[in-house]
């Protein structure tokens, strides 16, 4: 975190604005665990109402990291009386390597950026998915600035044709239920604690398995 010399208007009226602050309604739908959600346009909106009437504004700038195709949004927090605070950046590795795949992890990102420095209840118990995580852990996990290096895998990757199998699964779900195939694919992606599906190795295939046959079960899909 970068700021200013001083932050001292900076810091009352940032308080001052928390204190004022609504939290925005949760109505996007996850039509997959019937749980809802605060969409970027409405997280915004609340900062934006209780904020800026207090002097502060924000301004998020999102690149492309070249050397691992993630997408970094750092936020800028700004007071009126030129003082200011920097956060970030937040990367987010996109699900696919085209304009949809970052306009969506872009999207993804400044949401959750946001909603940690301002305060805002976006999720609802992590889109209330806690109960589809494999070993009963919670989910979606929340984009984090790298990928753990920790983990090591003791199989190995898994093949194409079934990465291009989850993938068509994945598309055939997000169609019937009128959903981003981005988010999904980067849902799981994050439930299974990789940076995209091309990293899933082979002990992975159970859990991914469950996973998408739950989603199909719940969009009203066949099995395999």
């Amino acid at each position: 975190m970068k700021k200013s010399e001083s932050i001292t208007e900076y810091a009352k009226a940032f308080c001052k604005a928390q204190l004022e602050v609504k939290q925005p309604l949760k109505d996007k739908d996850n039509p997959f665990f019937k749980s809802k959600y605060v969409p970027l346009e409405n997280v915004t909106e609340a900062i934006t109402t209780a904020f800026a009437n207090n002097g502060i504004s924000f301004s998020q700038d999102p690149t492309t990291n070249t050397e691992n195709g993630y997408i970094d949004v750092a936020t800028l927090v700004m007071h009126t009386s030129g003082e200011w605070v920097e956060y970030g950046p937040l990367s987010v590795k996109p699900t696919k390597n085209d304009v949809q795949g970052a306009g969506s992890a872009i999207t993804y990102a400044k949401r959750y950026a946001l909603s940690a420095i301002f305060g805002i209840t976006s999720d609802q118990d992590d889109d209330g998915n806690e109960a589809s995580k494999p070993n009963k852990t919670n989910q979606p996990q929340k984009p984090t600035s790298k990928p753990s290096k920790a983990t090591s895998f003791q199989t190995p990757k898994i093949s194409n044709i079934q990465v291009e199998t989850y993938k068509s699964d994945l598309n055939d779900i997000a169609k019937t239920t009128n959903q981003n195939v981005e988010e999904l694919t980067r849902w799981l992606a994050d439930t299974l604690k990789v940076g995209m599906l091309e990293d899933l190795h082979t002990e992975h295939i159970v859990s991914a398995d469950e996973l998408i046959n739950k989603l199909k079960k719940k969009a009203g899909l066949k099995n395999d």
